[in-house]
């Protein structure tokens, strides 16, 4: 039978060997002293018995030892060769008692070379072994700036606390974040009952993922597909599947790795489409039975109370717009101090309760909301975030940078001492935008002023003693209040005799949001994006009449006109805040003067303008209540 299983090893080594030189590629083994660079000086790391995956074995440590198997590292000379009697014999030995001599092996950038033991790993990709034992030499790249370089160094810190070498990401930061989804800290060691769980769980996803067609996927690796899948799952939750469930969860979750492959494509919606005119059957009145079975009811999902966040009472004012507006057509309910823990029993219960649409109205909902779109495809979810790319759900936001860079104009033109305060909450993908927004307007009326940026969720942090210290004339506080709070400190406000006078307040207008996307549901417009192999993201501003900008009476008559004269050149379309030359704290960003950022440079923006004085924090400097936001949607999400 082994001379048998030898025949059928050389066929598919022919096979391999003819297929990569029709295709000009090296139709032999790959050598690491062919691959690693002359000139390179390296440092050697034993890591002693290791368990090799045979999918990672790229070749032979040396050019000899290459060209008696093809690419694929099955035998290419005759069955009549010395050589394939010893790789008969090894096989004959695999059937019997199993192949237990480790071979020897270098790693270099997760790659393995053989050097001795190479008939033993033919014999093991022949049956198809997962893994075979090495002692294994890791050859160490010198550290620069290309991609899988800076990869591999990330895979290293990993491995240091893992013992885990079978997974590979083709994006940075990739294994920070899975270390952080299985509930561990960067510096923790894995247990191993926990590398036991992992491997068990990854390896069922790999073979649903393969099955499915995960090989066609050719842009990313089954890494990056299972870091995605329990982002989105749950690790703990997924441990404990079956492989049945973890198949269905697979093939339920396809657009989202096609997606993935596409490179998190999102498409922009900058505008609402215009309006379609409804068809007469739609103007004339209905009856009691048409009306309930055409009424749409809509969820809203909110984080907080209304009485206790500002973010939440502005949507629910667009909530309230809506029945306002669609008394007959639209019936809404709300689900108010939800937590990412129980979102998911929420929108189960909006649904349960017969809704059509679901808005899940912070991003740290958007996991939840793709789970129960996955589930529920009838049911439109829509989640608001920025940048979020997901086949399944839509998600929206407001382009407050719009709005943004009028405040920082009407501060410069107020500012007698050159010193403004921006505070503001979270680094995620759009505020910093509306903070390089406001300083750009800000520098444009005033070239000498300076910008001092206040975090107000940095831990062991008192914004108020740092305004004590810099005693700005002007200050960017949050941007509403609730009417609960009586506070005046919003907006841009000055402090006149110890007391804050507002001067002008940004306002998102969600209700003229919800109203003109309800509209497109209802005219047929929303149907016409549904086959797009994109993700969609509403990115609204001025020239729809979502975002906007109220002055108050105490604000100079000149510097009401210069407001008016920006909001209208802005909303027509004739002037974006990031054109020109720009400049950040560390260079230039832009140096053609009629160049325009695109909204995908502005979204991703991760740099902070000239005219600042602060920093953009990391996740870790922030208090707890804040890292979920920055976790799912900071500029380190993606």
């Amino acid at each position: 039978m082994s001379l048998e299983d030898y025949r059928k090893a050389y066929k598919l080594g022919k096979k391999d060997y003819q297929t990569r030189m029709m295709h000009g590629q090296r139709p032999i083994l790959d050598a690491l002293e062919n691959i690693i660079p002359s000139n390179e000086v390296h440092s050697m790391v034993p890591l002693g018995l290791v368990q090799i995956p045979i999918d990672q074995i790229a070749g032979t440590m040396t050019e000899g030892r290459s060209n008696v198997f093809s690419g694929n590292f099955m035998p290419i000379l005759s069955e009549n060769s010395e050589f394939a009697q010893k790789w008969i014999n090894l096989s004959t030995a695999h059937a019997e008692e199993g192949i237990r001599e480790p071979v020897k092996a270098y790693e270099y950038m997760n790659k393995f070379y053989i050097e001795e033991g190479n008939k033993r790993v033919s014999v093991m990709k022949y049956f198809q072994a997962v893994s075979i034992p090495g002692n294994v030499t890791r050859i160490m790249p010198k550290r620069t700036e290309e991609k899988e370089n800076k990869i591999y160094f990330e895979f290293l810190d990993f491995y240091k606390v893992a013992k885990i070498n079978y997974i590979w990401f083709s994006k940075e930061g990739s294994f920070s974040k899975l270390q952080k989804i299985v509930g561990k800290n960067p510096e923790d060691i894995w247990t191993d009952d926990e590398r036991i769980d992992f491997n068990s769980l990854y390896n069922r996803f790999t073979a649903a993922y393969e099955a499915k067609g995960g090989g066609a996927l050719a842009s990313i690796t089954p890494g990056d597909a299972f870091l995605s899948f329990i982002k989105l799952y749950g690790y703990q939750e997924l441990v404990s599947k079956t492989t049945n469930e973890i198949k269905e969860l697979v093939t339920k979750s396809w657009e989202e790795f096609k997606m993935l492959s596409q490179g998190d494509e999102v498409e922009l919606k900058m505008n609402p489409v215009p309006e379609k005119k409804l068809s007469l059957s739609r103007l004339l009145p209905l009856n009691a039975a048409q009306l309930k079975s055409t009424k749409l009811k809509i969820a809203f999902i909110y984080e907080k109370t209304v009485t206790s966040s500002a973010w939440t009472y502005s949507h629910e004012l667009g909530r309230l717009h809506l029945e306002q507006m669609f008394p007959d057509e639209v019936s809404t309910i709300y689900f108010d101090n939800i937590t990412e823990q129980n979102a998911d029993e929420y929108i189960e219960k909006a649904i349960e309760e017969g809704c059509d649409i679901i808005f899940t109205t912070t991003p740290i909902f958007a996991p939840a909301s793709v789970k129960a779109a996955i589930a529920h495809p009838g049911v439109k979810i829509l989640n608001c975030s920025l940048n979020t790319s997901h086949r399944y759900i839509r998600t929206y936001y407001a382009r407050m940078h719009e709005a943004k860079f009028l405040m920082g104009a009407i501060a410069g033109a107020m500012a007698e001492n050159d010193i403004l305060t921006y505070i503001t909450d979270y680094p995620v993908f759009g505020n910093i935008a509306n903070i390089n927004a406001f300083a750009l307007g800000a520098k444009m009326i005033n070239p000498r002023v300076k910008v001092y940026l206040e975090w107000s969720t940095l831990k062991d942090y008192d914004v108020t003693e740092s305004l004590q210290r810099t005693h700005p004339d002007c200050v960017s506080a949050r941007d509403i209040v609730i009417p609960e709070d009586a506070s005046r400190y919003f907006g841009i406000y000055h402090m006149d005799n110890g007391r804050p006078r507002n001067l002008a307040m940004p306002l998102c207008h969600w209700g003229k949001f919800y109203e003109r996307l309800i509209r497109t549901i209802m005219d047929g417009s929303w149907k016409h994006d549904d086959n797009t192999a994109k993700a969609i993201n509403y990115w609204w501003g001025m020239s729809s009449g979502v975002v906007d900008v109220i002055c108050s009476k105490n604000l100079p008559v000149g510097t009401k006109r210069l407001v008016e004269l920006l909001k209208h050149t802005i909303t027509a379309g004739e002037f974006n805040p990031f054109a020109g030359v720009l400049y950040s704290q560390t260079g230039i960003i832009e140096g053609n003067p009629d160049a325009v950022l695109t909204p995908e440079e502005i979204m991703k923006m991760d740099w902070l303008a000239e005219n600042i004085v602060g920093f953009i924090p990391k996740e870790e400097d922030l208090r707890e209540h804040a890292q979920p936001v920055v976790s799912q949607q900071g500029l380190q999400a993606k």
